[in-house]
């Protein structure tokens, strides 16, 4: 038996065929969560390397698109990171490099002083507008995909979400998996 020909050779369809051979009942679960994880890995490097030119990590875009988004241009951090789905650590994090790049600002709710708001400052806005209509001209990383096939992705998608709690009880699947 020789060397594989790794041009060919997919790693994922072998861990299938020996998962196959051991726990058939559970083959294809773990090839679904070891692809969509191997898919996160190439689709977070070609989104990365998209915003590369503007010195932002997709983390970092993320915050401040949400924040564009916002009529006031501003959230209180806790409901910035419950809406991002992070720790609260990491939107701290985040939000402290985006400010000392003149992105975002910090300050105390003039309702709550509990309540540290993030803003986004003018220079924000403008690069967040630059990454996006960039990510939108590369389709995200995934120029091959037809909106039709993105859209069955993301349906699909969800329905894994709901099943593992990721959604509101209003949003969980019927019986067999659908939203």
């Amino acid at each position: 038996m020789g060397v594989p020909d790794h041009s060919s050779f997919d790693p994922l369809a072998e861990a299938h065929r020996q998962w196959n051979a051991r726990w058939p009942g559970q083959a294809d679960r773990m090839a679904a969560v070891t692809s969509v994880m191997r898919v996160q890995q190439l689709l977070l490097g070609r989104v990365e390397d998209i915003l590369k030119p503007f010195g932002i990590t997709f983390a970092a875009y993320e915050a401040l698109r949400l924040l564009a988004f916002t009529r006031a241009g501003s959230l209180p951090m806790g409901k910035l990171g419950a809406r991002l789905m992070v720790h609260p650590a990491a939107v701290t994090n985040a939000i402290g490099k985006l400010e000392q790049r003149g992105l975002v600002q910090r300050s105390m709710s003039p309702d709550d002083r509990r309540v540290v708001l993030a803003s986004i400052t003018e220079p924000g806005r403008a690069l967040v507008e630059e990454a996006t209509a960039a990510l939108n001209d590369a389709a995200f990383g995934l120029p091959g995909l037809t909106q039709q096939r993105a859209a069955d992705l993301v349906a699909m998608l969800r329905g894994v979400r709901a099943l593992a709690g990721d959604l509101g009880a209003a949003d969980e699947p019927d019986e067999l998996g659908n939203p």
